[in-house]
């Protein structure tokens, strides 16, 4: 948990940073695990759904219906709202309901079925081409969704993987309102119960600060993924 000053109203300017370092981390570690979580549920769970479908390589619509049905509605719930409803949940897994573990578990729930559809949107605008050509050259099905269709769809996945990063970060603010710490618990506490405008300020820097530096090596990354547009790609190329 972060460091909590109680002895003023008002924290001195030059102690906003020492306040600030300890939930920044609490901040970066919760968005971390998540992600991590993130990565591998939404990617799997992703290519599942997209295969299970109709057209796909392992079509099977008694099984797609509810899966896609389940990440639906995991989409579509308010961060804040789906927090609260699966607290008994929460609480089964972490034994708590409050701090970073309390937090990862919704996070991670809601992050995983964002990240899920844009997994499954990101194989579905791959053209046929690229199944029939795995295909015939004797490819299995776990080897054509790996080698053809995630390494195809990488760099809108990547992109996709940005946003949900962003998103996570807006997430972890919100879940401050269960002490899970970080940026987020900094802001209510201070800059809404004490009205610390000074606090508040510096906590909405760092955040825009924090977002801008994902979204940078984000789209750095989708540059060097897409053919043509990498430093490598234009190299050869001249």
């Amino acid at each position: 948990m972060s460091v909590v000053y109680t002895a003023s109203i008002t924290v001195p300017t030059n102690q906003i940073p020492d306040l600030l370092w300890p939930a920044f981390k609490d901040t970066v570690t919760m968005v971390v695990i998540v992600m991590a979580i993130v990565f591998v549920a939404g990617l799997a769970l992703g290519a599942l759904i997209h295969n299970l479908a109709p057209g796909g390589l392992i079509e099977n619509r008694t099984l797609h219906t509810p899966l896609s049905w389940v990440v639906s509605v995991g989409r579509s719930l308010p961060f804040l709202v789906l927090m609260t409803s699966i607290i008994p949940f929460t609480r089964m897994i972490t034994g708590t309901n409050i701090g970073i573990p309390a937090a990862v578990v919704p996070m991670s729930i809601a992050g995983t079925a964002f990240f899920t559809r844009i997994v499954e949107n990101s194989l579905r605008s791959l053209p046929d081409s690229v199944n029939a050509v795995a295909r015939v050259s004797g490819g299995s099905n776990l080897q054509i969704i790996w080698s053809a269709q995630i390494r195809e769809a990488l760099p809108n996945i990547v992109g996709g993987l940005t946003i949900n990063t962003i998103a996570m970060i807006e997430y972890s603010a919100i879940a401050g309102t269960i002490g899970a710490g970080g940026l987020g618990y900094i802001a209510v506490t201070y800059g809404y119960q004490r009205f610390d405008h000074g606090v508040m300020i510096a906590t909405i820097i760092t955040l825009v600060v924090f977002v801008a530096l994902i979204q940078i090596v984000g789209d750095l990354l989708v540059r060097y993924l897409t053919p043509g547009q990498s430093v490598l790609a234009r190299r050869a190329g001249q």
